[in-house]
């Protein structure tokens, strides 16, 4: 694989101003310069971590869980996922997280994939991990956050996506990375 060309010097933030500060998320204006030295404002939504385990079994199914998100009102399988706090060790976050959600607990999670998604807006980072070894520890804590909790078998990955059953983008990722390339 070769490295992408050095291209011109791209945007470079001038400083920051917050808009608007939460635990979950922090708006914020930024005065950039373009290439050419143009100058702008634009925001910026800074978002803290997030993990999501992908649990394999024997049989090469994903456990997935079926949730409602009440934000654009959809349903639809999903990795257990959870906010990481800052400086917090991520993969047990990701162990921490998928225990709280479906009540296995991931053993030894490994990296994956680390995403970005709408980059031009935001720096949320997605850390995916994965695991063949999980213990089911018993019913979830936060049994709110999932209709149903299943192991699916991860050949049925595309054709669930295809048929809008995954939503979510880092699942589908995770889900289409392990189905094609995953050992």
């Amino acid at each position: 694989m070769t490295n992408p060309p050095a291209g011109p010097r791209g945007w470079r933030n001038l400083g920051e101003q917050p808009v608007i500060e939460t635990p979950w998320f922090r708006l914020r204006q930024a005065r950039v310069e373009l290439p050419g030295g143009r100058q702008l404002d634009h925001y910026l939504l800074r978002l803290p971590p997030l993990t999501m385990t992908a649990m394999l079994d024997a049989e090469s199914r994903v456990l997935l869980l079926w949730r409602h998100r009440f934000i654009p009102d959809n349903r639809g399988w999903e990795l257990p996922s959870g906010i990481a706090a800052a400086g917090s060790d991520l993969a047990a976050t990701a162990s921490r997280q998928a225990l709280a959600e479906s009540g296995w607990e991931a053993l030894a999670p490994r990296p994956l994939l680390t995403l970005q998604q709408n980059s031009g807006l935001t720096d949320a980072a997605v850390h995916i991990f994965v695991t063949r070894q999980a213990i089911h520890r018993g019913p979830p804590e936060a049994d709110f956050e999932a209709e149903r909790i299943d192991w699916i078998p991860l050949a049925d990955a595309p054709a669930l996506i295809a048929g809008g059953q995954v939503k979510d983008a880092s699942t589908t990722a995770a889900l289409l990375w392990l189905q094609g390339f995953y050992p």
